[in-house]
């Protein structure tokens, strides 16, 4: 993926860029770029999903415990939504949703946004089911329902649909009836890949840098994803990035931080790239 964007920005006819940005899993990809190639990404904002850092110098650690089945044993049991999205019937499950895709993506897209109240997010002590199991249902699953049926319940009223100004009912028809006619594998491979652990030896070969570029984060107040990789979210003052000039987190915004408060967040990415 960061040669994709080396491709693209040469492509382009451009050497360097004044800052790479990421939102949810382009988060990542956005640090990569930083940590690769700093003489072309000159600086970086992560958003929604923190960038913890490269690998630790020395061997990987052998895990200590399962923590799938640990989750399983919980009281009602529950999963790892990145998981069951690697699935091979996660495609089909949603693209066949009981309620439809539309309403399928409409209650997905408000339970993780700060228009569901059910959202207080705060730090997990430890990457362990009891302190997981204090996320929400869109992220640790119960055990035996798909998405679709686990964001059922969140469904907003008809009014709450009328008055959702950061996600209009036309506007959403454009992706739901995209994904009706595409389906979803394309984006749960990169889920597949994830939980595989493929690629992560390779990433040993970045054990011990650090992003030494310019770096800046932000989030919406409201959302979880700030917090569902414990100790994340700390390590990118710490231990990920040399020059981290802040977070930023986004009052009245969820998981769409650049959806539910576009002037916010572009009044901060403005500000950090008027110092490039």
């Amino acid at each position: 993926m960061v040669q994709d964007a080396l491709e693209l920005i040469s492509a382009l006819g451009h050497r360097r860029v004044a800052a790479v940005i990421g939102h949810d899993f382009g988060s990542p990809v956005a640090a990569h770029c930083a940590l690769l190639r700093p003489d072309v990404f000159t600086s970086v904002v992560m958003m929604s999903a923190p960038f913890a850092g490269a690998p630790a110098p020395g061997p990987a650690p052998a895990p200590v415990f399962d923590i799938h089945a640990d989750l399983a044993r919980l009281t009602p049991p529950r999963k790892l939504y990145q998981w069951y999205y690697s699935t091979p019937s996660a495609d089909a499950d949603m693209r066949r949703a009981p309620q439809g895709v539309h309403d399928f993506l409409r209650a997905y897209y408000h339970v993780k946004s700060a228009d569901w109240p059910g959202n207080r997010p705060h730090p997990l002590n430890a990457w362990i089911a009891s302190e997981l199991a204090k996320l929400p249902d869109y992220y640790v699953m119960p055990l035996d329902l798909g998405m679709a049926e686990a964001v059922a319940p969140y469904m907003p009223s008809a009014a709450q649909v009328a008055g959702c100004r950061w996600l209009p009912d036309e506007e959403l028809a454009v992706y739901s009836s995209e994904f009706a006619r595409t389906g979803f594998q394309g984006g749960l491979q990169w889920y597949r890949c994830g939980t595989s652990g493929i690629g992560a030896w390779d990433l040993r070969l970045l054990a011990g840098r650090t992003i030494d570029v310019r770096s800046m984060f932000i989030a919406g107040a409201s959302d979880w994803g700030v917090y569902q990789a414990p100790g994340a979210f700390e390590a990118l003052g710490t231990r990920a990035c040399s020059r981290f000039e802040g977070s930023h987190l986004i009052p009245a915004a969820g998981h769409w931080v650049q959806q539910e408060q576009p002037q916010a967040v572009v009044e901060l990415l403005l500000e950090f790239l008027s110092r490039c």
